[in-house]
């Protein structure tokens, strides 16, 4: 797809990236969700090609090596995050734009390898305090965890003036209807 377009939403952990990007997806027509590939064991009910595409560390390596990821990081020792190029060649195949739910940094990395054909929208929440509140009620952390994240938000939020568009998710709907907005200002519908 010559004109096929990438729009990127990267937020800290918490912020309602997911939730905006599936509203988005249901409100936006021609839009192809960009699956990332991981090195971690696959969890319960999850499915390769749906909600990652699952590889072991050498494997992922290996097609860090050949060149075949547009970005990746090493999250952790051994723990390998990434988008395959042949994701975006699939989506664009079919006619449609890629959107992709990423960290900061692979969003940054992939807005620098197609500037002009990026939209890259950061997702902030109204305020360290609430997403606080957001984390501590999906009772998934613990106080050591919710202090590493909290940490690693206000970090990911310093890079938020290098994204295109800042949509902060105070009312998850108005997030929602503000970021088909843009997308459908970017890909010209």
């Amino acid at each position: 797809m010559d004109n096929g377009r990438l729009i990127i939403f990267s937020a800290p952990s918490g912020a309602g990236k997911t939730s905006i990007v599936r509203g988005v997806m249901d409100r936006v027509p021609d839009l192809g969700f960009s699956v990332s590939a991981c090195s971690r064991p696959k969890r319960e009910g999850e499915k390769d090609g749906i909600d990652y595409y699952f590889l072991s560390p050498r494997d992922f390596r290996d097609k860090i090596d050949k060149g075949l990821f547009l970005e990746w990081e090493e999250v952790y020792p051994g723990s390998y995050y990434g988008t395959l190029l042949s994701e975006v060649e699939r989506i664009w195949s079919e006619g449609r734009h890629v959107v992709f739910d990423v960290d900061v940094a692979g969003g940054l990395n992939i807005k620098r390898k197609y500037p002009d054909r990026t939209l890259a929208m950061f997702i902030m929440p109204p305020s360290l305090d609430i997403l606080r509140q957001r984390l501590a009620e999906r009772k998934t952390e613990s106080p050591e965890s919710m202090e590493k994240r909290i940490g690693k938000a206000d970090y990911e939020m310093s890079f938020s003036g290098q994204f295109d568009k800042i949509i902060v998710n105070d009312r998850l709907e108005d997030a929602i209807e503000k970021a088909a907005r843009e997308v459908l200002q970017f890909t010209g519908k």
